[in-house]
């Protein structure tokens, strides 16, 4: 056989016909000449049965370099076809977008979407652990993690999966038109309306509702397009706007009667009492029953809309919630109650966190020797605000001091001044890492990249976490001392007993916050990825994507932790004495509030439900001073500015694009 007549065999064994008809065969698109089998694809592999070979020699037809050959070609087809994959298919999950003209407009949601979560974090989640922080039953630092924990954990895991198109039905869809355009464009001016707001409102420390900014946004925008009879300006079954000016007045009430009530319970059964750090343990197991109880309810009814857990019987329901308060009632029994009674009773200073863990056996630990006297330390923080021990300013304080700080001042303080400064001018002159020669030299960059920009950055970004709250509560001049009478405190041993249940609320509101109001957050924004990537007008239910979710508890997060600080100090001591006990009520207070408000269709707010607490328990004092109203004005202000200014600043917005000249 000559060379070239085995070449052409050779061709016609590797493709299974004559090399007439050789054609090359992608895993894409296959094509198929005088084969005696079917195509070539992914994941379908049909060999051809090589007829061509029928005009070979039988012999070498069967050998062992013919078959070789064969299961070489097979093995190329087989790698080819995954190694180039098909197109993916268009689905929910994988959808490239179909409105590439408006882009920017994506890339401006996204942006305003992550400021608004950032400053929904530093406005609205700080309102969870205000008083848990103001009641030094947890610092800045442990405030923050425990939110980051349960906000995520609540968005991510049990958050909403389906989150109005239209806010609370301010406006219809009709109003649109089904111009996807129009649509997209409402919600990014709604966000950057809103997000602005917020920093507005968080930078002059209001403590206004994020949720009353978006929906006053969104009506905005409605005006614009749709002219003033677009939003329902009625109750509307409890969605329209009427109910945003109702819940001002409605929220703080209904708070403020359960926060008192809570209160008064606590404080004529435990703290009246000739000795109240043994009835607060005796009484303990029912609190915590209480506590686990509407914590339960909080995740069932605010919490748990993607499960289904609010659609189960009455009876199911009541079960669970009884059954739950019941258990958290039983572990505090064998858990909680001989960990502080070997603290606050025995004062054993030596227990240790961990020692939680052994329960019962700590009814028979013995206490050190030292333990209860005057010397000995002590295993109890120290929950008594003094305005005395934050009227010395730090060495890192650098804040300006005022003419009356100056008038105040000791005499012998002037002279310490420069005593800060030249110790700062020397520290700044031992830089232990100077940069030597030009910055661009490498060894330079890496001096200024790992000693210089990473350090300043973690200064950054936990800078929130490192601010004294009492200090700044302190700073006011009317503050603490002035609407906090000292004869309504009561023996810290006892409030020690309260901090745990003040703390497992106040993470349950958080777990609850970010399960419910997380993914109304970001509906606004899931409408805009829907509006863009679809090319269609959003529905009336608007499925939220499981990253959005992630997207915004992330960035809520960074916004508790860098910028939270400022609005717990303005809801804690700032407006009446804060003590575990206190704080424990106004939280259940505010907590059952948001509970049955969410059952009957009453217009709420969080910021609100919280505020209206604090007062109702402050005023359990029997005196009208004990709480700071000016504060209050300011708190009241920032909440009817909400309203016009968000709704106001939307729809302009929205106006000026939709009748800008055009060329």
């Amino acid at each position: 056989m000559s060379p070239y007549a085995f070449d052409l065999y050779f061709l016609q064994l590797i493709t299974g016909c004559p090399p007439t008809h050789f054609y090359v065969e992608t895993a894409r698109q296959t094509t198929v000449v005088d084969y005696e089998s079917t195509r070539v694809g992914p994941g379908v592999i049909n060999t051809p049965r090589f007829s061509g070979l029928s005009k070979l020699d039988p012999g070498y037809r069967n050998s062992i370099l013919s078959r070789f050959c064969r299961t070489c070609i097979f093995l190329f087809v087989r790698v080819s076809a995954e190694l180039n994959p098909p197109p993916p298919r268009a689905t929910d999950a994988f959808r490239m977008p179909i409105l590439h003209q408006w882009d920017y407009l994506f890339a401006f949601g996204v942006i305003f979407a992550g400021l608004d979560a950032f400053m929904i974090g530093a406005n609205d989640v700080a309102n969870s652990f205000a008083t848990s922080v103001s009641s030094k039953s947890l610092t800045l630092r442990q405030a923050c993690l425990a939110a980051a924990l349960f906000e995520f954990l609540g968005a991510v895991l049990v958050g909403a999966r389906v989150a109005d198109t239209v806010k609370s039905g301010i406006i219809p869809l009709s109003v649109f038109r089904d111009n996807a355009g129009v649509q997209l464009l409402s919600f990014v001016c709604a966000l950057v309306s809103s997000s602005i707001w917020l920093t507005i409102a968080t930078r002059r420390s209001w403590p206004v509702s994020t949720t009353y900014s978006i929906v006053s946004a969104i009506a905005g925008v409605g005006v614009a397009v749709g002219g003033p009879n677009a939003p329902n300006w009625g109750w509307n079954g409890g969605k329209g706007l009427a109910t945003i000016f109702a819940g001002l007045i409605i929220a703080p009430a209904i708070s403020a009667g359960f926060g008192s009530a809570v209160y008064l319970l606590i404080k004529f059964i435990v703290l009246k009492r000739e000795d109240p750090t043994k009835w607060a343990l005796m009484t303990s197991p029912f609190f915590f029953f209480l506590v686990g109880a509407v914590c339960t309810m909080s995740i069932i009814y605010k919490g748990s809309p993607s499960l289904g857990i609010d659609k189960e019987g009455p009876e199911t329901l009541a079960a669970a919630i009884v059954g739950t308060g019941a258990v958290i009632g039983l572990l505090s029994v064998v858990f909680w109650a001989p960990f502080v009674y070997a603290k606050v009773v025995k004062k054993d200073y030596t227990v240790r966190w961990y020692h939680f863990f052994i329960g019962p056996l700590l009814w028979k630990r013995e206490p050190p020797a030292d333990a209860g006297t005057i010397g000995a330390h002590s295993a109890i923080p120290d929950y008594r605000i003094r305005k005395e021990a934050h009227e010395e300013p730090k060495p890192d304080n650098l804040s300006i001091e005022t003419d009356s700080e100056k008038g105040n001042r000791h005499v012998d303080e002037p002279a310490q001044q420069p005593q800060h400064s030249k110790l700062s001018e020397e520290v700044e002159k031992a830089d232990p890492h100077p940069i030597e020669g030009a910055w661009v030299e490498p060894k330079n960059l890496y001096i200024i990249a790992r000693y210089k920009t990473i350090p300043f950055i973690k200064k950054v970004l936990t800078h929130g976490t490192n601010v004294d709250i009492h200090a700044m509560q302190a700073k006011e001049g009317d503050t603490v001392d002035g609407h906090a009478d000292t004869r309504h405190r009561y023996p810290n041993d006892t409030e020690h007993l309260y901090s745990f249940m003040q703390v497992m609320s106040a993470c349950t509101a958080s777990f609850a916050h970010g399960a419910n109001d997380i993914s109304n957050a970001i509906g606004p924004f899931s409408v805009i990825y829907q509006v863009w990537s679809t090319g269609s007008s959003a529905a009336s239910k608007s499925s939220t994507p499981i990253w959005a979710l992630v997207f915004g508890a992330i960035m809520l997060v960074i916004g508790l932790a860098t910028y939270g600080y400022n609005i717990m100090a303005v809801l804690g001591n700032r407006i009446t004495l804060h003590s575990p006990s206190r704080g424990f009520s106004m939280e259940l207070g505010a907590a059952i509030t948001v509970i049955l408000a969410s059952q009957y269709g009453l217009p709420v707010s969080t910021t609100m439900c919280i505020t209206g607490s604090t007062i109702g328990v402050a005023l359990c004092n029997g005196d009208w001073k004990a709480v700071n109203w000016r504060a209050i004005g300011w708190i009241y202000l920032g909440w009817l500015l909400t309203i016009p200014i968000a709704g106001t600043a939307a729809g302009c917005l929205m106006g000026i694009i939709l009748n800008a000249p055009r060329f």
